[in-house]
């Protein structure tokens, strides 16, 4: 049997015109194609078995549209099979009078939670999807996401109806990680502050994400948190999440991946993968001999002003020191050029724990420039940065590694694809 498959534009989803222009020629026969109808000389019909449809729909081909002349039962396929712009259908040949229309591909819809500036929505994007909804409360985030995907995500999650959330293939978040990780939980603690689940204003972020899964029901899930989550309160914290996960029964898959092979910087997170149905995942493998350079992700021109005065310098080496001796790991990093970095703090510009970039010697090393910070997290090029120095290294220190996040994202992609066959 011969097919053609015919990709639906936002044509086909507006105003039911599904073009077969790629069809080759001879596909359907001569005759099915006529004039208008006005001019009366419309072509024989051929019967169309459409995949949720009942009875089989009868139509010709004008000539000069290559599309069905009838289009009133489109909209209705493409409701009834749940499609989007971009997904795939195939037209199959019986015989000359004789067809079949049914989805071959879909696009998989996902909701960036926690989305920060896009890093995730990237990923998933890259790997096929379509973004339905977003949510970030950080007004300055907002405008960066803005200025990337035109549109400004949905603001506090905990006042965002799980009924005013579009239904999706895949709910991806990034919950707030301050209240697990290491330098968060060491921070709150010197200041006698609740971290983790005690924490009162996000670590009980993570129930957002469980009641928006419990609503919504999607295929699949991805979260992405730091690696200290597994470890906090003694595993207690951890235990908790994937208890709470299950519980909506739930398969679930975790692992701590290092970004290192990724971009020239020791990341460490913790990916929690989740399916519906009971399916074996893999996470990506990526091997060590592609591992990039620091050097790789340096602009060849930077302003003085990234460059350290001697007051700075001097400070930055006598704070390095001071923590040294307490047995403390707080203090800059200045990594080889040919190595891989520390991991990009989001206080960075404040806390004294910057990677520096050696100017050479007897020179003061100097900072990262924003779309340094942006190289070093794997964002793409013309990423656009529409906030000041001091926000865009906090928000790409919040951020994830692009590249690591979308062969997950891949993953997860063909998962859902395997379990569907």
């Amino acid at each position: 049997m011969e097919s053609c498959k015919v990709r639906l534009t936002p044509s086909a989803i507006k105003y039911g015109n599904l073009y077969v222009s790629s069809c080759k020629p001879g596909f359907f026969p001569k005759d099915v194609y006529g004039e208008s109808a006005a001019k009366k000389g419309m072509g024989k019909q051929v019967a169309l078995e459409v995949e949720g449809l009942s009875n089989p729909i009868l139509t010709d081909i004008p000539k000069d549209k290559k599309l069905f002349r009838l289009r009133g039962w489109v909209k209705t396929f493409i409701r009834q099979n749940n499609l989007r712009p971009m997904d795939e259908v195939e037209i199959i040949k019986f015989s000359n009078a004789k067809y079949q229309i049914k989805p071959v591909s879909k696009q998989f819809t996902f909701i960036d939670l926690f989305a920060g500036i896009g890093g995730t929505r990237l990923a998933f994007e890259k790997a096929g999807g379509k973004c339905v909804f977003s949510s970030e409360w950080d007004k300055f985030a907002q405008q960066t996401y803005e200025a990337n995907f035109g549109k400004k995500p949905e603001g506090d999650i905990r006042k965002i109806s799980s009924n005013n959330i579009q239904d999706h293939d895949i709910l991806v978040a990034g919950f707030p990680c301050q209240p697990f990780s290491i330098s968060g939980v060491s921070k709150k603690n010197s200041l006698g502050k609740p971290h983790g689940f005690d924490d009162p204003t996000q670590g009980t972020l993570f129930f957002e994400i469980k009641r928006i899964i419990e609503d919504k029901r999607p295929k699949a899930f991805m979260l992405e948190n730091v690696k200290n989550l597994m470890s906090h309160d003694k595993g207690k914290t951890f235990k908790v999440i994937k208890n709470a996960l299950e519980s909506l029964g739930y398969t679930i898959h975790f692992k701590v991946i290092d970004a290192a092979t990724y971009v020239p910087q020791h990341r460490e997170r913790i990916f929690i993968v989740g399916f519906k149905e009971n399916l074996q995942f893999e996470f990506p493998e990526r091997p060590k001999k592609s591992q990039p350079k620091f050097e790789d992700i340096l602009e060849s021109k930077v302003s003085d002003d990234f460059i350290l005065t001697d007051h700075q310098w001097k400070y930055h080496q006598n704070y390095a020191k001071k923590h040294r001796e307490k047995g403390n790991g707080f203090g800059f990093g200045m990594p080889d050029m040919t190595g891989v970095s520390r991991t990009l703090s989001a206080r960075y510009y404040k806390d004294g724990s910057e990677i520096f970039v050696n100017r050479g010697k007897n020179k003061n090393p100097r900072r990262l420039t924003p779309k340094e910070c942006a190289n070093l997290m794997g964002f793409p090029k013309g990423f656009k940065i529409p906030v000041s120095k001091t926000q865009a290294y906090k928000q790409f220190g919040n951020s994830v590694v692009v590249p690591l996040v979308s062969e997950v994202a891949e993953q997860v992609i063909k998962t859902l694809k395997r379990g569907g066959e």
